[in-house]
């Protein structure tokens, strides 16, 4: 398609395949969506993570709630929209990717809501996106088994396969527009609506384009407003901070917080350079700095009358009985804490989780569909309980030495192969826990911390266990000619991620733009109206 903006002519160029079921998708109409999305808002997101930059870079001391704001969180008069009647009762959800096998399982497991995620868990390869899309779709022609909400991309991330002018999309908003365009009116004909969840937010003014995102597309499609609804993710530090002015600017849409465990810790080992975090195994929700954090969030949510929801159990349930029962009973205990505390729900990874924490939230709710009415005006925290994150003593063990390198370079590797949610050593791992393990060997390397045997982690030592594994896998016959390829490219990237100055922020946006957003041998030039209006087809 050629518009021409500003005197220049801007090409709209699909680069990966639009062939058979992808063009129910693909269609012009769609992808004109977007792109008015993207036009409009796209500026603002790149200006917001510049924002981000500068407010990291120009950091001088430790992190404090906003001031600019203080009136916000002293107002006591504001609530949130009250929840959707299909929303009303979410203790238990349960996550993955979109594929087809997941989807059908994630449906049919129980569980009260499935989050269809398209970031964390999804490796973001052309197919595995509009193959997630489509199986989204069909999912209109099954019964309702469970509320379904999409987790689009980060703000930080582009769609590289999706360009205007040469310029990639946001994904967050590619992944946000197709879904909304083909799937809200049918969701909202079926009694339920389009719901999100919306990751890796970092202040209340990101919070703020979502909501602005979300007026116009309901004004574009013609749906009332309101009826999106989102769940945001308090996943990084500095949005601990801004809890409540997040749902503050999100307040018409918002559907409340949810606990992002995994991602708030990784968040925490790259804001606090300065201090040695004990290794991950020894990373519980009992730590000072994570009980004031998940103590905030609920207390947040229920005073605004928001939902709170916790943190996932990683777990994939052992074929051996033994070891089965000690992980169900560790995720037991995880959700009594959790809905002892105030949570009205909580996420699984693994359909064979979700009795069990059903079972512990139904002893609690009872018939009551959450505990919004418990206040929790007993939790006072402040920022010092907010980075209360002590100094280890001691060193780094070897077994999480190795378990670390062996983790981040295996799901690297899955990763560029096109998986984004991985069985490892009996835990479901996705970005976020690889994330962790990659960030804190960066910060043993960066800060020399000892092993436990007395000898410091440098970086020669962690590419020679990386060596050390791939020689592993090699005398196994676990590399055939794609996985070895796949394997010498994620030891390569470790490599580097592993010997920055600074630790980099995600390792999902470099391995994305080297290897998983090139350009395709397909290319399709679209057209689309010079200005949009509503669609004629079905949405």
């Amino acid at each position: 398609m050629n518009n021409a903006v500003g005197g220049s002519i801007e090409e709209i160029v699909v680069t990966g395949s639009t062939a058979g079921r992808y063009a129910e998708i693909l269609t012009g109409e769609a992808v004109a969506f977007v792109v008015a999305l993207d036009r409009e808002f796209g500026a603002r997101r790149v200006q917001l993570l510049d924002r981000r930059r500068r407010r990291r870079a120009a950091r001088t001391g430790e992190l404090d709630f906003l001031e600019s704001t203080r009136h916000i969180r002293a107002d006591t008069s504001w609530t949130v929209a009250p929840p959707a009647e299909d929303l009303m009762d979410r203790r238990v959800e349960i996550t993955g990717p979109p594929d087809r096998k997941k989807t059908i399982k994630a449906l049919t497991s129980g569980a009260n809501v499935w989050m269809a995620d398209f970031e964390d868990a999804t490796a973001p390869t052309w197919d595995n996106l509009i193959d997630g899309q489509l199986n989204l779709l069909d999912a209109m022609d099954r019964p309702a088994e469970a509320t379904i909400m999409v987790r689009p991309r980060g703000w930080h991330l582009p769609e590289c396969h999706l360009r205007i002018g040469g310029r990639a999309v946001s994904a967050a908003l590619f992944d946000f527009g197709l879904y909304l365009f083909h799937c809200g009116r049918r969701q909202i004909e079926r009694g339920s609506g389009p719901y999100f969840y919306l990751p890796k937010l970092e202040s209340h003014l990101e919070a703020r384009l979502w909501n602005d995102v979300f007026v116009r597309a309901q004004e574009m499609l013609g749906i009332p407003r309101g009826t999106i609804r989102a769940t945001v993710l308090i996943e990084t530090v500095t949005a601990a901070f801004e809890m409540e002015e997040i749902l503050y600017e999100l307040r018409e849409h918002s559907a409340g917080l949810n606990a992002g465990r995994w991602d708030y810790l990784f968040s925490m080992i790259k804001n606090r350079p300065d201090v040695v975090l004990a290794e991950r195994s020894q990373l519980t929700m009992t730590a000072p700095f994570m009980r004031a954090y998940t103590e905030l969030l609920v207390a947040t949510c229920h005073r605004r009358g928001a939902h709170a929801i916790g943190g996932m159990a990683a777990v994939v349930p052992s074929k051996d009985p033994v070891a089965a029962k000690r992980a169900l009973n560790q995720v037991r205990q995880d959700k009594r804490r959790e809905v002892g505390d105030g949570f009205d729900g909580s996420w699984v990874a693994h359909p064979g989780l979700v009795e069990t924490c059903k079972d512990v939230f139904d002893q609690w709710l009872g018939f009551e569909p959450h505990q919004i009415v418990r206040r929790r005006d007993d939790v006072r925290v402040t920022a010092a309980q907010l980075l209360d994150v002590k100094q280890q003593y001691g060193g780094v063990g070897e077994v999480a030495l190795r378990t670390s390198v062996s983790v981040a370079l295996r799901y690297i590797a899955a990763w560029l192969g096109g998986q984004g949610a991985v069985a490892l050593n009996g835990l479901m791992e996705d970005a976020a826990t690889a994330e962790i393990c990659r960030a804190q060997l960066w910060q043993w390397i960066a800060s020399g911390t000892p092993t436990d045997y007395g000898v410091p982690i440098t970086a020669e030592l962690v590419v020679r266990m990386i060596r050390e594994e791939m020689d592993v896998l090699s005398a196994t016959g676990a590399l055939d000619e794609d996985a070895a390829r796949r394997y010498g490219q994620a030891r390569t990237l470790l490599t580097v991620l592993l010997t920055e100055r600074t630790c980099p922020e995600f390792f999902t946006l470099p391995a994305y733009l080297r290897h998983l957003g090139s350009y395709s041998s397909s290319l399709s030039v679209l057209r689309e109206p010079r200005s949009w209006s509503r669609p004629s087809t079905r949405v």
